[in-house]
């Protein structure tokens, strides 16, 4: 096994996966980086006529690191790519069929959560209260469309912990345009003909249609659902899960605003339906509609005036009429392995469930990040990186299973689908034994041991309480010491709730002004 330095990666396919590696590559280990002596070559290949997907659009408050990282600037992303602010998910009717249900789920975790039982607390002071909202502004907040900050508020800073939505096919752009400028991002469009192997079995170039070769030492699979060199070529099989989380299709459709109905929300609007749910976001200049299914318990018609029926609670008929429907198929899913030989795989050539909670880009985060941080200095030490990054890889794909599936199976929707969603059978081990011991005890750290979980355990709590879930009260922890502490939390909370109110702009007002500053 060669002892050469890893010196040049090749990064295949665009968009927001292939794109965000080669920034955070280039941006931490490239010739700009302060590794001068160690500096790696990043070369990007994508094919001139596959374009990004974009499906979700929605992002984690890390994007905002990962940004500050690769050097854009916010004010920059944001005009270019429309975005907007996201401070968290909004949940409506997924727990019933037949009456309104709504709760959140919010980027900021409950004030004093590391320091009590806030469950507890919850339950003793103000169990009257949604979970959400009894000590966390935020949701409040998200109810009135603010903003997260205020214009003086300095890039990537915050009042409310927030992430993103965004155009995807305007990132990439972006992305495209910083890298190959500034971060010295070598770009090839071209389409590959030949994947060629060493002796030892690793990569040893790539073939393009045109007959240039293009040689590397870690190749990173960007390239989609294709999977043209973790899958094709190293035939690593792709783990299906879906008889856990059902979901195989998506329509989504794009909405421009009306001049009666332009406010921009701060959360992503999940729906269920009687046979899925429809994700709505709001960006600068459109809203990003779609619905998720299993195509087990509908036609695509059925979705299809499912869909347009949500959108048209909103817009007006000819609005619905300008709008082009965009439909995706996948196997939710994994793979067995994520790093064979010298190739790495990220996003959807890794994995994707469906777009849920936003986490696609969040893996693609983790991963570039153990990736940059642990980067292997030759191929003995890319075996062992290898190993560990599976196992860390294939943890972090089960916990996100078990919590999308938990949105699920607390649902009394009597429709088929969401029968079927929660069908014991469906549901994994690992979930099943946290429910139960979640009935004696709330999510805690205990529950989820590793760094940098995936979810955090107040996450899981936000969607347990808010869809209804019973656990005990522990009244050892809600005592009187611990009851006053909770008390001073929450008077706090009131304290600052005007001034939140009177000083956070609307979502719409700061992105124009900020959009008006940047275009001076």
């Amino acid at each position: 096994m060669s002892q050469q330095s890893i010196k040049n990666v090749v990064i295949v396919g665009g968009g927001t996966a292939g794109w965000l590696s080669a920034g955070v590559l280039a941006a931490k280990l490239g010739q700009q980086s302060l590794q001068k002596t160690s500096a790696i070559n990043v070369t990007l290949v994508e094919s001139p006529e596959v374009s990004t997907i974009g499906v979700g659009e929605g992002s984690w408050p890390s994007l905002r690191d990962t940004l500050l990282d690769i050097g854009i600037k916010e004010s920059e992303f944001i005009t270019q790519c429309h975005a907007s602010y996201k401070q968290g998910s909004t949940f409506s009717r997924w727990k019933y069929d037949d009456k309104p249900h709504q709760y959140q789920h919010p980027f900021t975790t409950p004030s004093g959560y590391v320091e009590m039982d806030i469950h507890a607390q919850w339950q003793n002071l103000c169990a009257e209260e949604s979970f959400e909202q009894s000590f966390c502004i935020q949701p409040e907040m998200c109810d009135l469309g603010k903003a997260p900050k205020q214009v003086k508020t300095p890039d990537y800073a915050y009042v409310l912990n927030y992430g993103y939505h965004f155009d995807a096919t305007a990132l990439a752009h972006l992305l495209t345009s910083h890298c190959v400028s500034n971060l010295g991002v070598n770009h090839i469009k071209a389409h590959i003909s030949s994947v060629n192997s060493a002796a030892d079995g690793n990569i040893a170039s790539l073939t393009t249609n045109e007959g240039d070769v293009i040689e590397g030492d870690l190749f990173i699979d960007c390239s989609g659902g294709k999977a043209l060199l973790i899958g094709e070529h190293f035939g690593v099989n792709w783990r299906s899960m879906s008889g856990v989380l059902m979901n195989n299709r998506a329509m989504a459709v794009q909405v421009p605003y009306e001049d009666s109905d332009n406010d921009i929300s701060s959360t992503t609007i999940a729906t269920g339906k009687p046979f899925g749910w429809t994700w709505d976001i709001g960006l600068q200049h459109r809203r990003g509609v779609g619905m998720v299914y299993n195509d087990q318990f509908a036609s695509s018609d059925q979705v299809q005036s499912t869909l347009l029926a949500h959108v048209g609670e909103r817009a007006s008929q000819a609005t619905i009429d300008q709008c082009t429907i965009r439909s995706l198929s996948f196997d939710p899913g994994y793979r067995e392995q994520f790093w064979v030989k010298n190739c790495l795989s990220l996003g959807m050539s890794s994995g994707f469930i469906e777009p849920l909670e936003a986490s696609a880009i969040a893996m693609i985060e983790l991963g570039l990040r153990m990736l940059y941080e642990q980067f292997p200095k030759d191929m003995f030490h890319m075996e062992r990186l290898s190993k560990r990054y599976n196992d860390r890889f294939t943890y972090r794909w089960e916990r996100v299973i078990d919590f999308l599936k938990l949105h699920y199976i607390l649902s009394e929707r009597s429709d088929p689908y969401w029968l079927a969603q929660r069908d014991p059978m469906s549901i994994p081990d690992s979930l099943k034994e946290m429910m139960e011991m979640w009935k004696y005890q709330p999510p805690s750290r205990f529950d989820f041991i590793q760094n940098e979980e995936i979810f955090p355990s107040a996450s899981y709590q936000y969607v347990l309480y808010g869809m209804g879930y019973h656990t005990q009260v522990n009244h050892l922890l809600s005592t009187t010491p611990e009851a006053k502490k909770a008390m001073a939390i929450r008077k706090q909370l009131e304290q600052q709730r005007p001034q939140f109110m009177a000083g956070l702009p609307t979502n719409r007002q700061l992105l124009e002004q900020l959009v008006a500053m940047h275009s001076k």
